[in-house]
């Protein structure tokens, strides 16, 4: 029976290569949550993405490991944009094939790039349809939101399918953000009432000095789930608990149209942690609602990246994605996307998660962890989270049970982590779930960690207690590496960038590691609700450990390599 389902996906990934399908391995049925609410009208216009092949994907790749390893000659020697576009250009052809496709359909309204390797296009649904064999476009609505996708897989003419990627407006329906409010705890009398900026300082040894004041220095936030912060929450949030350290209280740029709604939880949130740790660094807020019901927000923020020549120096992104429920050939692309940024000297950083190793549950009772994607992207810096092993005081650090963490099924473990990861694997055998749950040759995730339980958070003026998340951990990382960033400028030094390779040469120093705890998984008679454990040193859980930073900034505000 397996030999026979064997050769039947062998015949359907043979057919479907050799029939157009670009991605043939997407999730297409649509999730519980979105109700269908009819077929577009033919006469309605779309959006659609189309992502050209590129050229020198390898050199990029090698590129990125050379600027990014601080033992190499070229550490530190990032590329500008032109240089990044000239480096991953489409060909000539590829860009001739694809543009006589278009217009051979009557498309002319198209939009590139810097890059050139994006062409954003718009269409009528028919000419969409035909364009795209298999595309059937629907309307579906969620929680108020409607988004137009088609329910069935696409193809391409033959004559394109070796020059695209793929074609993002059809699949890839926005999925649920974070859970970032959780129950509420009773406090205790004497000792502190959750997370704010002076505990996160306290904590990880920041002073009132530890501030931003470089000219040339910039943060940013990004959002995709019609989240929106509020200036006036920002503002108050700063007037409560920005006391003692010099912070700003306004964000310096917007990038996109903020809607007229209520601040989203999770917006505000990383708005104002990233602005408490990376005090008084210029903050700018990425907001990708999506312009158009045909869009994907992520990917729209994907482009803006490969368009925008002055970029803030480490972004940090609360958003994520079963790996399973996407296709290989977006993943791929998706990646390349990030070397693009990370060889521009830009730290993007990810939220792990906060449903810890997931779990997938397949046929016969037979059941496996869920790793997230961009968490699992080996071109990012994952952040996980912990808790105080006293919530109400502050102690050491455990895992908390959310995070999110465990090993990639599409992209292999990195050159840079793999002597952590082998020397994890070794010494926790006995207590490692069935290696049927995951992939032990996996890129594995998250590389750090910092608090990630009971913030306190200012959203559509009310002070919100107990707010718990990776969304908190991220940007509480992210406003250090800015703050470190801000040392290197001060001394003409080049920004951090890529963090991974350098941070694993560390091998936990400066880090406070993490050794207690395990996070949650799946429900069954094998792993019982749990999933990995912390230990000493790297582990899926905490990654390294949390920032200690003073020591952080030691290690990180010079090239010398360790």
């Amino acid at each position: 029976m397996n030999i026979l389902l064997a050769l039947s996906f062998l015949f359907f990934f043979s057919s479907a290569v050799q029939s157009g399908y670009l991605e043939y391995d997407q999730d297409v049925p649509i999730p519980e949550e979105w109700t269908g609410v009819g077929r577009v009208d033919p006469s309605e216009e779309l959006q659609l993405t189309f992502a050209l092949k590129q050229q020198n994907v390898g050199l990029l790749e090698e590129k990125l490991r050379l600027v990014s390893d601080p033992d190499s000659a070229q550490y530190g020697k990032h590329l500008s944009l032109q240089e990044v576009a000239s480096l991953v250009r489409p060909s000539e052809l590829t860009q001739k094939v694809v543009r006589h496709w278009l217009l051979s359909h009557g498309i002319t309204n198209c939009l590139t790039v810097h890059t050139q390797d994006f062409l954003q296009c718009g269409m009528t649904a028919a000419v969409a349809e035909v364009l795209l064999p298999g595309s059937r476009f629907h309307r579906y609505l969620r929680d108020g939101q409607y988004r137009v996708r088609s329910s069935a897989p696409y193809s391409v003419h033959d004559d394109v399918h070796q020059h695209l990627d793929f074609v993002g407006g059809l699949h890839r329906l926005p999925p649920k953000g974070l859970d970032v409010n959780r129950k509420r705890r009773r406090s205790k009398a004497g000792l502190h009432l959750g997370v704010t900026p002076a505990i996160l300082r306290e904590r990880y040894n920041m002073t009132a000095a530890d501030v931003g004041s470089a000219q040339n220095n910039s943060q940013a936030v990004a959002q995709f789930l019609e989240q929106y912060y509020h200036a006036a929450d920002l503002a108050e949030f700063m007037g409560m608990f920005g006391r003692g350290f010099q912070h700003q209280s306004q964000i310096d740029r917007v990038v996109g149209t903020q809607g007229a709604g209520k601040a989203g939880l999770e917006a505000s949130l990383d708005v104002e942690y990233i602005m408490s740790t990376g005090a008084n660094v210029s903050t700018w807020f990425f907001t990708n609602p999506g312009r158009h019901e045909s869009q994907e927000p992520f990917l729209q923020w994907m482009v803006l990246l490969s368009n925008m020549s002055d970029l803030p120096w480490v972004h940090t992104v609360s958003y994520g994605d079963d790996e399973d429920s996407l296709s290989a050939a977006y993943m791929m692309r998706i990646n390349t996307e990030f070397m693009k940024a990370g060889v521009r000297g830009i730290s993007l950083l990810f939220a792990s998660g906060d449903s810890g190793a997931g779990c997938k549950h397949e046929t016969k009772g037979q059941n496996c962890f869920r790793p997230s994607f961009p968490a699992s992207s080996p071109y990012v810096t994952t952040v996980g989270g912990t808790s105080f092993k006293n919530p109400f005081k502050m102690t050491y650090e455990v895992t908390d049970y959310i995070s999110g963490g465990g090993f990639s099924n599409v992209f292999e473990m990195p050159e840079y982590q793999v002597s952590a990861v082998k020397k994890y694997l070794k010494s926790v055998t006995e207590s490692l779930p069935p290696q049927s749950y995951f992939n032990t040759s996996g890129r594995a995730y998250p590389d750090m960690a910092a608090l990630s339980d009971n913030y306190w958070v200012v959203s559509n003026r009310v002070p919100i207690p107990w707010v718990s998340g990776t969304s908190a951990s991220t940007p509480v990382v992210g406003g250090m590496l800015s703050l470190i960033n801000d040392q290197r400028l001060l001394q003409g030094l080049p920004p951090l960038g890529f963090l991974n390779p350098r941070l694993y040469k560390l091998q936990g120093q400066a880090l406070f590691d993490v050794t207690e705890g395990c996070h949650l998984s799946c429900l069954d008679e094998q792993v019982q609700g749990k999933g990995f454990c912390a230990a000493p040193s790297w582990d899926p859980v905490t990654g390294w450990g949390t920032p200690d930073y003073p020591a952080l900034l030691s290690v990180l505000r010079t090239d010398r390599s360790f």
